[in-house]
Formats: structure tokens, sequence, C-alpha cells
């Protein structure tokens, strides 16, 4: 097998433990592959490696980082016939917890060598793909900020969200569906390919990678006298409970906004935009998870 791993030195635990590179390496020569292993060394850097992997016949291209990362290597595989590894570690680990794909240590690697592979769908906000969730609203704009952190992490996160959720006021948005239109006020929207943002944050419970659909989530205005339930419900995989709490299923939606506001993509921030177009392509992308998921464990 012909392979390449994308290492980001930058990437939640790799910051403070650079020995995956030397894992890698090991996994490599312990099992004889024609493999390499490449760091990366700036922003969407990990999109050109995986390019240039498919260009010189990689069949396998695996991802050592977190969610930014597996966004950034995914992308340059769609419709490709390379197949997507992932060695989730990083603050969150959305798309590998939804996968059943787990951390170095307690299989990830493994997964590479015994798992299977598995054709799921890729979303598209505007020209952005994403695989996990995307989103605009306060969690966008929670997104723009955590990406200038120095230090990350699910805390820092939580710390994050603390100091900008008092002065964040909702906006008014025109949803577009195949059933017509809906003009909602949301704290904030995500469009969710799989299940969870990361860390078990359940922000749209039985969604599937592989079924050709995205499912859109309207979160209402959160204050002091719902913030507590809606956290417990969306860690509890329970959101869709909450009568505020609107939900659409499809295949394609239209947001507009009055003003420009920010949009992520598996938590990296894109631009600000006042009209997103968003799309699925189903099946578009092969990922290696552990033989025996279903794909889509919540």
């Amino acid at each position: 097998m012909k392979a390449r791993f994308i290492f980001n030195p930058h990437s939640g635990s790799n910051r403070r433990n650079p020995h995956l590179r030397d894992r890698a390496r090991e996994f490599i020569a312990e099992h004889n592959w024609d493999a390499s292993v490449v760091a990366t060394e700036r922003p969407r850097h990990a999109t050109e490696l995986a390019r240039r992997a498919v260009d010189e016949g990689c069949t396998l291209v695996v991802a050592i980082g977190g969610d930014g990362t597996m966004n950034e290597v995914a992308s340059a595989l769609v419709d490709t016939p390379a197949c997507f590894g992932l060695v989730p570690c990083g603050s969150g680990n959305g798309l590998g917890r939804h996968l059943g794909i787990r951390r170095p240590g307690r299989g990830a690697f493994r997964t590479l060598l015994a798992g299977r592979p598995l054709a799921i769908d890729t979303g598209m906000v505007n020209r952005d793909p994403f695989f996990c969730v995307a989103g605009t609203g306060f969690e966008a704009l929670i997104a723009s900020r955590f990406a200038t952190l120095t230090s990350r992490g699910f805390a820092g996160y939580l710390r994050t969200s603390a100091s900008a959720w008092r002065a964040y006021q909702p906006d008014t948005y025109v949803i577009h569906h195949a059933g017509g239109r809906d003009t909602v006020e949301a704290f904030t929207l995500a469009i969710s390919n799989s299940s969870q943002y990361g860390n078990n944050a359940y922000i749209a419970p039985g969604a599937s990678v592989h079924d050709g659909l995205l499912d859109l989530t309207a979160v209402p205005r959160v204050g002091l006298h719902n913030a507590v339930p809606l956290l417990y419900r969306l860690f509890s995989g329970s959101l869709y409970r909450t009568a505020s709490v609107q939900r659409w299923q499809g295949e394609k939606f239209v947001i507009e906004r009055a003003r420009p506001g920010w949009i992520h993509t598996d938590g990296e921030p894109r631009a600000e935009v006042s009209r997103l177009e968003i799309t699925v392509r189903p099946r578009s992308l092969r990922i290696m998870v552990p033989s025996g998921e279903a794909g889509a464990p919540r």
C-alpha cells in the first residue's frame, strides 16, 4: 500500500506530545508500507500535501490532527480514488467520535490496518466542504475567536464562549428549503453531516454521514432561564426534544441574513457572508472506520 501521513504539529496534543510523528513512522516500518510522514507548516498546507499525495498515487492519505486538519486533508480527497485515514488528536474530534474512530493509543492506528472503508457524504457551504458540522451565528463567532488562541482545548473553548455569550444578540435568518421558506430568530445555526460538534456535544442526534441528507438545527436565544437545560440536552443527545429548537433535513438549503456574519466549517472560520448556499455530495469520500461500526453511532 502506498500511503501518506500528514502530521499537524500544532493540533491538540501534538503540540505537547510530538511523539505521534514517530509512532506513525514506527507503524509504517512495522507493516512494511510504502509510506512517508510529512508535517504541515501553515494553514491550508494539509490540503496541498494531500493533493500531492493523490497525484503521486497514494491510495491512503492519513490526517494526524484535529478537526481542522481532518477537514483540510479530507477536502483534497473528495471524489478521488484515495481513501482517507484519521488519527484524531484535536480538542473536539467530532467526526472521529461519530464514526467510532478511537484516539491514538486506543486503536486509531489499528483502524488503518484492520478497519474497512466507508463512503460518507460531503457537505458544502458556498465553496467550502465540511464533513462534521458547519454553522453560522454564535458558534461561528466563537470559532473565529477560538482560532486566534495560543492555548486551545475544550476549556479554552468554554472560556471564549462564556466571555462572548452575554453580549451576543441573535440574528434573523430566512431559510429556503425543499418545503418552502421559514424565517427564524436564532442564537446559532448548525448544518450537520454528523451527529455532533465534538466532545460528545450532540447538535443533531440521529444524523447520518451517509444518507445523502444534511440536518439544519436552529437554536433559539440562550439566556439565564434556558442555558443549563439546553446544555444538558446538547450533551445528553436529546436536543431535539426541546420545543423551541427547530430542525430541518434536506439535500439543499439557502440561508440569508440582513448583514454579513461569520461561517465555520468543522470549527474553522471561513468568511463573513450574508448568504449561505448549502448542498450535499452523497458518498463522495471514503474513510477508514473500525470494522463492525455502523458509521452513525447516535
